[in-house]
């Protein structure tokens, strides 16, 4: 075997490193020229508008471009979602929404767009666990117990939610229907005023975002029986997972995803994706998203998003449909 000179080497070195180092920059080209919308399903302030402004400062780093989050609310996500689904499908307009959008083509009848067939998914962003809380004098001091007393009273015990396609109203039809019992539904505007229901003991169960939960749990104003996610809380490890109460159906968590117009060219998704893979990569990012209850950085390729999302979608039809929740 002939050796390559020590030059030849160092070129083919240099080559190398260069062939990792620009291809997010080469691909950044495929862009448009002009700042990059990034348009929430959620006000200002709350967990997903949080971590989308916190990913569109880290794109505006990595990007020519700047990334701007624009907060349209209203209609559980469609008013934002179908903006993005009709704009120019270049990369400039982007949609951040989570796991209500898999429920949308079951709670309205209306829609001028297609949350499946007129959206792409990019990336799952990230995903988050819920907490499974009682009052804090409950005589349930498991899910076991729970069950047990919705079996004996069906009916008659009361969960919280925050309305149609809400993910507090999702993880309890999929805790209901796993246990196999029947409680009455009471709709809330927002978690908030259901956490002071429960630590009255007006209502028998709720489920609440991990970072707010376990802070219920911690001052006493309630008691966590579990967790949705499949794995426990590094937050208060000695709750256990819904499967490891013996409700593996039931387990849950509430997704991020960053989606584009369906007809955007896909080498534009793959450098979107990519320059948020990178993103989510970084240290101080992870320490962020751990703050605001992000229990798993997911940042998939854009195949695998919408796998993950197409799946969704059909779970949470079904689970509704079931559950005979109406249509609007």
């Amino acid at each position: 075997m002939i050796a390559k000179a020590p030059w030849r080497r160092g070129m083919w070195l240099l080559a190398g490193l260069a062939a990792l180092a620009t291809p997010l920059s080469a691909r950044a080209a495929d862009l448009p020229n002009k700042p990059i919308k990034l348009v929430v399903i959620a006000s200002a302030g709350g967990p997903t508008d949080l971590v989308a402004r916190l990913l569109a400062d880290g794109l505006s780093r990595r990007l020519p471009q700047r990334v701007l989050v624009e907060n349209r609310t209203g209609a559980g996500g469609n008013i934002a979602a179908s903006a993005v689904a009709h704009a120019e499908a270049d990369g400039a307009t982007l949609l951040f929404t989570n796991t209500s959008h898999a429920v949308n083509r079951v709670l309205y009848n209306n829609l001028d767009y297609d949350p499946v067939a007129d959206l792409v998914p990019v990336t799952v962003v990230a995903e988050s666990p819920m907490v499974l809380l009682v009052p804090p004098n409950s005589p349930d001091r498991s899910v076991a117990d729970l069950v047990a007393r919705a079996k004996r009273e069906p009916g008659r015990l009361r969960y919280a939610s925050a309305g149609n396609g809400g993910a507090l109203q999702l993880v309890s039809l999929l805790f209901l229907r796993a246990a196999g019992v029947k409680m009455e539904e009471v709709a809330y505007r927002g978690s908030a005023p259901a956490v002071l229901d429960i630590a009255a003991g007006r209502i028998d169960m709720l489920y609440d975002a991990g970072i707010t939960a376990f802070a219920s749990a911690q001052g006493g104003q309630a008691r966590a029986l579990v967790v949705s996610a499949p794995n426990r809380s590094p937050v208060a490890p000695d709750v256990p997972t819904v499967a490891e109460a013996g409700l593996p159906d039931a387990t849950f968590s509430v997704w991020q995803v960053m989606m584009a117009p369906a007809r955007t060219p896909p080498a534009v998704i793959t450098t979107l994706q990519s320059a948020t893979a990178a993103v989510l990569a970084e240290d101080a990012v992870r320490r962020q998203l751990a703050t605001l209850g992000v229990d798993r950085i997911v940042g998939n390729n854009p195949a695998e998003a919408r796998d993950y999302v197409a799946a969704e979608v059909a779970r949470w039809e079904g689970v509704l449909r079931e559950a005979g929740v109406s249509v609007q």
